[in-house]
């Protein structure tokens, strides 16, 4: 299991700042987290160096680059080292997941048309069974994550007594 990096308030308001706009400034930050620009730089530097901050990237928008269709291709059991070469071969992949379950894989693809899409999944069905599913639109991506707190979490379901 990974060690989990203790987080205060301060740093789960630096962290949702950080996911909302990477390129803020520590001085914005500071403001924002009411905290003066050192110490919140410091805090950055700790996250980073904890391994919770991984790194900073573009959000960038699949269909202006080209990409009409999204889709996710669920991938039956068949040999990992075999699926991992295919995925690092297959550019459109822009999101795999070895998973549990029916499938082993799930991954997230992104195609100009469905030509493109055909030529896709008809790589991955070599291997083993597939399934395919377009993606309509995304209410929900990238949504901010902060810190893991157990006494967040209310059972949604009441224990039912023999009472």
């Amino acid at each position: 299991m990974t060690e989990t990096t203790e987080c205060d308030h301060y740093d789960s308001r630096i962290l949702a700042e950080l996911q909302q706009d990477a390129r803020i400034t520590m001085a914005e930050l500071g403001r924002r987290v009411h905290l003066s620009q050192p110490a919140v730089t410091e805090r950055v530097r700790k996250l980073e160096l904890n391994g919770v901050i991984k790194g900073y990237r573009a959000e960038v928008d699949l269909s202006r680059l080209g990409y009409g269709i999204r889709a996710i291709i669920r991938v039956a059991r068949a040999e990992y080292a075999r699926v991992v070469k295919l995925i690092e071969q297959t550019p459109e992949v822009i999101n795999a997941y070895n998973v549990t379950g029916e499938d082993s894989w799930v991954l997230e693809i992104a195609v100009i048309d469905v030509a493109h899409l055909d030529a896709v999944v008809t790589k991955f069905c070599i291997l083993t069974e597939t399934s395919t599913a377009i993606v309509l639109n995304a209410p929900r991506e990238n949504a901010v994550v902060l810190p893991a707190r157990r006494e967040n979490i209310k059972p949604t379901i009441r224990k039912v007594t023999g009472k």
